[in-house]
């Protein structure tokens, strides 16, 4: 660590006004561009490049070979396996191209969602709190929170409780731990 409480290997480059929390560690040949915001206790893996204006949050893991772009947005605890894409542009076209951020799709993945390794995330998707995306998955919708999706397109095939486990419900729609109530294909936390 050095004076600044974060740690930056000698060969990434940091643009100016980017902000990075204390703890975080980005690691070498990676890129955060100008504008980002880096929370506490983050792990920006080799050859990661962080696109201007991005948000992300405390406690985010990104492993090797992630692009995040401008306006994707990642919250508390979310982790993006290897080589994980995601996009930002719907139509990209050489020929006609579309620069700014105006020309943008948003995408948020909210907190604790985990991205397996490969997988594709089109733009304008929302990704919801502690789903489970499977390596190689490609998700061209809205994945709702607790959600398990695999498949090309990804396709919901069960749900994970905060910890990535599956969960079962009975006839109820309550689960067997009691802590989850599922309803007309939405999966909630019961906080008692």
């Amino acid at each position: 660590m050095n004076d600044l409480n974060y740690y930056v290997n000698e060969y990434a480059i940091i643009d100016k006004n980017v902000t990075i929390g204390d703890n975080t560690k980005i690691w070498h040949f990676s890129h955060i561009q100008s504008g980002s915001t880096l929370g506490v206790n983050c792990s920006v893996g080799q050859n990661v490049n962080i696109g201007n204006n991005v948000n992300i949050g405390n406690n985010v893991k990104i492993q090797n070979n992630v692009s995040v772009y401008e306006g994707v947005e990642l919250e508390d605890y979310v982790f993006c396996g290897p080589s994980m894409v995601f996009t930002n542009i719907l139509l990209p076209r050489c020929e006609f191209p579309q620069k700014g951020s105006k020309f943008y799709q948003k995408t948020l993945v909210k907190k604790s969602a985990s991205i397996g390794a490969n997988a594709t995330i089109v733009c304008g998707t929302e990704i919801g709190a502690y789903a489970l995306i499977g390596a190689g998955t490609v998700i061209t919708k809205n994945v709702p929170d607790f959600a398990l999706v695999v498949g090309n397109p990804g396709k919901i095939i069960g749900w994970v409780n905060k910890k990535g486990e599956r969960l079962k419900f009975d006839r109820n729609g309550k689960s067997e731990c009691k802590n989850y109530l599922k309803h007309d294909n939405i999966v909630k936390y019961l906080d008692f």
